[in-house]
């Protein structure tokens, strides 16, 4: 299985792979960096292993935004919710199953959550999604995650967590639980230690576990 690029409905350009036979479709919102070759690699992984198809949308379309971190923020700022949220409904619709999960990383961990508001996705994981918007982050086009989950379906989301990432602290998670969002913490693991391999911050036991965690809990139900 191998990934090509697909244009959604609305323009932005997305990854998918599909699955021959798959009853099952996968939608990955992307960290702040984007689709690249790191996420067509875990798309073609987990369509192999997870028998899904699947498809990652770009969360930055339009003009190239630089691989440095502050022009994504300003990015961030500008982004709505509404498009995004678009963007990730579009990618379900692309995987052509009855049943859609979704799963996402740091940014886009955060628009996982968001996407709870939504009765797309019949499970969701959420990894190291801020579970309120960064105070760099925010602009006029985004809502607060808490806010969308409480509106929308927190029974379907399972947050998984690293203790020590200064990005979901206790009081967030606590306020996420307290709306039935159920929760998964690494007590020693801080941001980012699951998706990529390369980051100072990866864990492989714990990714490890985090990954069965994760597809247990997106074939349940």
């Amino acid at each position: 299985m191998h990934a090509v690029r697909i244009t959604l409905p609305s323009g932005t350009p997305a990854a998918f792979v599909p699955c021959p036979g798959a009853t099952t479709g996968l939608v990955i919102a992307t960290d702040v960096w984007g689709l690249r070759p790191l996420f067509d690699d875990l798309a073609e992984r987990l369509a192999s292993e997870w028998s899904m198809s699947v498809c990652v949308p770009e969360p930055f379309p339009g003009p190239a935004i630089p691989m440095e971190f502050e022009p994504r923020v300003a990015a961030l700022r500008a982004a709505s919710d509404s498009e995004r949220l678009r963007d990730l409904g579009e990618a379900a619709a692309a995987t052509q199953c009855g049943r859609v999960v979704l799963i996402g990383f740091c940014m886009g961990g955060m628009y996982a959550l968001k996407a709870a508001s939504l009765p797309t996705f019949d499970r969701i994981v959420p990894f190291y999604g801020m579970i309120r918007v960064p105070e760099a982050w925010r602009g006029p086009g985004q809502g607060e995650p808490l806010h969308l989950v409480a509106s929308g379906y927190p029974e379907r989301v399972l947050a998984i967590i690293g203790d020590q990432d200064p990005y979901t602290p206790p009081d967030d998670v606590a306020a996420l639980e307290a709306l039935g969002v159920s929760t998964v913490r690494f007590p020693e693991a801080a941001h980012a230690f699951v998706h990529d391999p390369s980051r100072d911050s990866h864990r492989p036991d714990d990714a490890a576990m985090a990954w069965q965690m994760a597809r247990e809990w997106l074939q349940s139900a």
